[in-house]
């Protein structure tokens, strides 16, 4: 994921990997400017869409885009905001929306905290932050981003009764959104029992991350919050 620190400093190292093929080029060119959400607009769900969505959930730094497309295949009357301010994570998720014909989703293409800050009061029914950088170095901890201040802009946004998710397989970091989110006033952690965080959620698509944990024999957490 690749997000801006609230002091300044980046969540993020590189925008760009290899380069775009031709169609996906022509694709920032054209599909992009036409679902890139304008924060100097109007940000309202009915604002945002042709139809108007039952709900918006928000996922941010949707990576390889495996699962904000599923998700929005599946509830077509939930309308989606998707934020990756990585080139080729954004390039993957306009080939499969022009290739599906997807008209739920709106795209994000730079800073979620700016996107955070713009979203109206209680707009957002869910926010997914999936596996994010975890920055597993003491010094880079400040660049992880949950923070003290981003869940503060995350519920202004949710609306009583929306869920935050998120999901990682660093143990560490589960820790440290544990503690940040538990610490807030405004959310509920929403585990009875272990199986309520170490099993994914109804309907789950598993990440290229999540495949990369297996892979090395990590195993994830999957945390929901509710918005009090």
């Amino acid at each position: 994921m690749e997000q801006d620190d609230p002091g300044g400093g980046a969540f993020f190292g590189r925008r760009k990997g290899k380069k775009l093929r031709l169609n996906q080029a022509d694709l920032f060119a054209s599909l992009l400017p036409e679902l890139r959400v304008d924060l100097a607009g109007d940000l309202s769900p009915a604002a945002l869409f042709e139809n108007l969505p039952s709900d918006l959930w928000l996922e941010i730094g949707f990576g390889g885009g495996e699962h904000l497309v599923l998700q929005a295949t599946t509830h077509p009357k939930v309308g989606f905001i998707g934020c990756e301010p990585f080139v080729n994570g954004m390039a993957k998720m306009l080939s499969v929306i022009d290739r599906d014909g997807l008209k739920n989703i709106r795209l994000y293409d730079s800073d979620a905290l700016d996107l955070l800050k713009k979203l109206p009061d209680a707009s957002i029914g869910r926010l997914y932050l999936l596996y994010p950088d975890p920055w597993p170095k003491r010094r880079q901890n400040k660049r992880r981003f949950v923070s003290d201040e981003t869940l503060k802009l995350i519920a202004r946004v949710l609306r009583p009764g929306g869920q935050f998710r998120f999901a990682s397989d660093i143990d560490h970091y589960v820790g440290w959104t544990l503690n940040h989110v538990m610490r807030s006033n405004e959310f509920r952690w929403l585990a009875n029992q272990p199986d309520d965080w170490r099993k994914p959620w109804s309907g789950w698509q598993s990440t290229r991350y999540e495949l990369k944990a297996i892979k090395e024999g990590r195993k994830s957490a999957y945390l929901t919050f509710e918005r009090v």
